[in-house]
């Protein structure tokens, strides 16, 4: 199945493939691939990972995958769903940007859009959370248009309705 790239003012989300998320897993930028600094981090890793197994099991996921975050055809992050949407129709988001490039509103950008792509898809809502202390990422989801609607002794969550 292919999936689009899509385009925001600044930045281009590009959907994983199994290949590329086989490179991932493994650190190993391939012939072509344009990574940035401190790319692929940890939460790119367990995501592709994540995709793989995905596939294994469930086969293509369709526009419920991860996307690579490019910023002038360069790697700087990662973004996407969790997997397809659940029973209600609800889907799971995460996302990561390297150091070198946070603080800019890339991460709020590619939230915004992938929004986009999960309502065009016809989901219900989308969900995500964050630690109580990455304030950084509760502005990323409240910028995005996610409300906080619990928290727990760990996590705040967020959720939109589509």
């Amino acid at each position: 199945m292919k999936i689009e790239p899509v385009a925001t003012a600044r930045l281009v989300l590009h959907p994983l493939s199994e290949g590329g998320a086989g490179r991932v897993v493994a650190r190993q930028a391939g012939a072509g691939d344009r990574w940035g600094e401190e790319y692929p981090g940890d939460g790119d890793v367990r995501a592709a990972t994540g995709f793989l197994r995905g596939l294994a099991e469930r086969g293509d996921p369709g526009a419920f995958r991860p996307y690579e975050i490019r910023l002038d055809g360069v790697v700087v992050g990662g973004i996407g769903f969790h997997g397809p949407p659940d029973e209600i129709g609800v889907a799971t988001v995460g996302y990561g940007l390297t150091p070198a490039v946070r603080g800019n509103g890339y991460a709020s950008e590619a939230l915004r859009a992938l929004l986009e792509v999960a309502r065009v898809a016809g989901v219900a809502g989308v969900k995500g959370d964050a630690d109580l202390d990455n304030p950084a990422s509760h502005r990323v989801m409240e910028a995005a248009g996610m409300r906080c609607v619990a928290e727990d002794d760990r996590l705040r969550h967020f959720y939109v309705s589509l």
